[in-house]
C-alpha cells in the first residue's frame, strides 16, 4: 500500500514556544487531541529516540475498555522549532504489534510538526503520512484539532 502526505497549517497568535509547549504538555494534549478521539493520550517521552504511545480507547467492541493506539518513535525534536514522529505499530486490545502484515503496510509513516513565528504569530505546519483509507477521516480532523490547540495556546 502506498502512503499520501497530507499537509495543514494553523496560525497562532502566541509565540512558538508557548504553543509548543502546549502541543506536547500532557493535560493540553489530551484536549487538542480530542478532535481525533475522545480520550486520546500519550505515554512516553518526546525526547529525542525515544519511544511514545498515542493511546485512547480502543474502538474494538471486544476490548472492553482496554487501550488501542500507535506504536510511534521520535525521529527529530529541536525545541520549538520541529517535531517528527515515525509511526512504526499499533496497539490493538492492549497489545503492540510492530510485525503483522496489517502494520508492515503503512509502518515508518510520519507525522512531522514545523513551527515558525513572525512578529507573535506563530505558523504551525503538520504533514502526516497515511494510508488513502485514513484520508477523509484526517481532512476532518486535523482543521478541529488544529483550531482546539490555538484556542488553548492564545488563551492566558
Amino acid at each position: 500500500m502506498s502512503l499520501i502526505t497530507l499537509h495543514f497549517s494553523i496560525d497562532i497568535r502566541a509565540p512558538k514556544d508557548k504553543v509548543w509547549r502546549t502541543m506536547f504538555a500532557d493535560n493540553s494534549y489530551r484536549e487538542w487531541t480530542s478532535a481525533f478521539c475522545p480520550g486520546s493520550y500519550f505515554d512516553g517521552s518526546w525526547a529525542l529516540g525515544s519511544k511514545i504511545l498515542f493511546l485512547g480507547p480502543d474502538p474494538d467492541p471486544d476490548a472492553k475498555g482496554v487501550v488501542g493506539g500507535m506504536v510511534s518513535r521520535i525521529a527529530e525534536n529541536r525545541l520549538h522549532e520541529y517535531m517528527g514522529i515515525e509511526h512504526l505499530g499499533m496497539v490493538s486490545n492492549g497489545v503492540e504489534d510492530t510485525q503483522s502484515d496489517a502494520v508492515k503496510d503503512w509502518a515508518g509513516a510520519r507525522e512531522n510538526y514545523s513551527f515558525s513565528e513572525s512578529m507573535g504569530v506563530t505558523t504551525l505546519r503538520v504533514d502526516t503520512q497515511t494510508a488513502p483509507a485514513y484520508e477523509s477521516m484526517f481532512n476532518d480532523s486535523w482543521p478541529k484539532a488544529l483550531q482546539k490547540l490555538k484556542a488553548l495556546s492564545e488563551s492566558a
